[in-house]
């Protein structure tokens, strides 16, 4: 005959469960980051190399920064957002939503003239070729919300070709998503970031030409999001941001980035 455990017994094994349940490491909370589509060619490498020098696990998520900043306003979970217009950090600042000591400008973008290798013929006369009846649709970033989109805008204004080639402009939701059109061949060219185009997958299929054609600069700038529930390792990723070697990381990768510091 089974015989019971005494009560006294019984009790203090689950007080020892519960203290040995207690005791065990909570698993760590990865850190957040959203950041703007033209970094998918370098971000990766970015967070794997934080990941390797920290210990902490880092998710990134690419898109639209100003999707991004309206997100943030409404409490979307980001602990870090680098955005490609540096208007949207400095408008969480302004507001409370984002670490005003954090903000930081970690780089300025470029635009290039790009196309399938196919159509190299139609960027051999740069922005005014782009008025010949062979080039049919123009891939750009809507200038709405994209601070690529406004720079393709003011590029094609300066050369003054810009009313004569508005109705060929087939916009993107984002610079990455314009330079996927010419890459399906939705557009016969496409002024897109020139990270873009240095993404090996994509300087395989064609290659860019340099737009000499003055544009507002593309200030892009990182902060940490005030609601971050992951501060300190926010924070550290912020100057991990600003080392050497990524500074030199961000160069390569087609960036012009100035000596670390606040905006």
């Amino acid at each position: 005959m089974l015989r019971r455990a005494p009560i006294a017994l019984v009790l203090s094994v689950l007080a020892w469960l519960a203290l040995a349940v207690a005791a065990r490491p909570a698993a760590a909370q990865p850190l957040t980051v959203a950041a703007a589509s033209d970094l998918q060619g370098v971000l990766p490498e970015l967070a794997r190399r934080f990941e390797a020098q920290s210990g902490i696990v880092t998710r990134v998520t690419l898109g639209s920064s100003g999707n991004f900043f309206a997100q943030i306003q409404n409490g979307a979970p980001f602990d870090v957002f680098l955005s490609a217009d540096i208007d949207y950090p400095r408008r969480l600042a302004a507001s409370g939503l984002g670490a005003p000591d954090t903000l930081y400008r970690y780089a300025t973008g470029q635009v290039v003239l790009w196309a399938l290798a196919a159509n190299q013929p139609l960027l051999h006369q740069g922005l005014r070729g782009l008025t010949a009846p062979a080039v049919r649709r123009i891939a750009i970033a809507n200038p709405e919300h994209a601070p690529y989109g406004r720079a393709a805008v003011a590029a094609l204004q300066a050369a003054g070709v810009y009313d004569q080639v508005r109705g060929k402009l087939v916009l993107g939701e984002n610079i990455s998503q314009a330079a996927q059109f010419v890459q399906s061949g939705n557009a016969d060219v496409g002024i897109i970031a020139r990270s873009i185009s240095l993404i090996p997958a994509v300087a395989a299929r064609g290659t860019g030409t340099a737009i000499l054609e003055p544009y507002p600069p593309i200030d892009q700038a990182a902060i940490v999001v005030s609601a971050s529930t992951q501060g300190a390792a926010a924070r550290r990723f912020m100057d991990f941001l600003k080392s050497p070697a990524i500074v030199d990381l961000l160069r390569q990768s087609g960036f012009a980035v100035a000596s670390p510091g606040a905006p």
